[in-house]
């Protein structure tokens, strides 16, 4: 009997997104029958699936409350990917404060609450970002000296939103060496990719979906391998209590630190781009390698 599986998108997104015709067609070769479905339209039943993929829900930010109580519900219906469970805990980027405090190497974060007073750092370029949110929006680069009254303004209009932010230093490798994403297909690495810088000082917020980005291949160093394997594997020991061999997908994402360590800066687990129309550096099929994941989950 062919599996049926449900790819979850935004309704800006209903054909999915660039990823979607590679991971749709490697689908295909191993008889897996897939569907496109949005994820705020009522009208999708979830029952029928023997697997529901969260894929390109990049809306999910604007409504956190409403895309979570989604995912409870298809989980109760059928089996959803990544659990919900992982959702919650990823969504909210409060998840580096419980990695850094198991001693893992997380980019230096200070949050701010709504009623906290917001200080400008005395010295280098900084971020100031939400903690929920996806692509880029309400994230800003900035300069102290240069651009405090607008980072102020940035910092009171999200905690008048009753929303939690997230102030860290800008490192200077992004601009040189910019991050490298890791994927993990079933807990197992497929691929590598390098992220160039994204910010930019002072820009306009970002308002569309996502801010555009430029990728290519990288191999990533035995030092990133070894640094994102340690982030998956200290997940049972946080509120995501789930084991890297559960998780469908994850995406890494390092910078190299003040002292060029890797050090992270995400850790993806609920709808990140997966980069499938670059192969890696090695030149593998990373959409064979999602797909077999995914056959895997349904018996295939």
């Amino acid at each position: 009997m062919t599996a049926r599986i449900a790819l979850a998108t935004a309704a800006e997104f209903p054909d999915l997104d660039d990823d979607g015709p590679a991971l749709l067609a490697a689908l295909s070769s191993l008889g897996i029958a897939a569907d496109a479905a949005v994820w705020t339209d009522a009208r999708v039943d979830y029952s029928p699936y023997d697997l529901v993929v969260v894929r390109s829900c990049w809306d999910y930010h604007e409504r956190l409350d409403e895309f979570l109580a989604w995912a409870d519900r298809v989980a109760a219906t059928t089996t959803l990917a990544n659990a919900a469970q992982v959702l919650a805990w990823n969504t909210h980027k409060t998840y580096l404060r419980e990695l850094g405090a198991v001693g893992l190497p997380v980019v230096e974060t200070t949050w701010l609450d709504p009623g906290d007073t917001f200080t400008v750092p005395a010295s280098g370029e900084y971020v100031v970002k939400p903690a929920v949110s996806a692509g880029s929006r309400n994230t800003n680069r900035y300069v102290p000296g240069d651009h405090d009254d607008r980072a102020t303004r940035h910092v009171r209009s999200l905690l008048d939103a009753g929303l939690t932010v997230m102030v860290q230093p800008y490192l200077d490798a992004i601009d040189t060496a910019g991050e490298t994403a890791l994927l993990y297909f079933g807990g197992e690495f497929s691929h590598a990719v390098r992220k160039a810088p994204l910010l930019e000082l002072g820009m306009p917020l970002v308002t569309a979906a996502f801010k555009p980005e430029s990728m290519q291949p990288r191999a990533a160093s035995p030092a990133e391998l070894a640094a994102a394997g340690q982030v998956l594997d200290a997940l049972p020991s946080t509120a995501a209590a789930v084991a890297r061999r559960d998780l469908l997908y994850a995406r890494v994402d390092l910078v190299p630190g003040a002292d060029g360590s890797p050090t992270l800066l995400e850790l993806e687990l609920a709808e990140p781009s997966m980069f499938l129309t670059l192969d890696g550096a090695d030149g593998a099929d990373s959409a064979a390698r999602f797909a077999a994941a995914i056959a895997a989950r349904v018996g295939g």
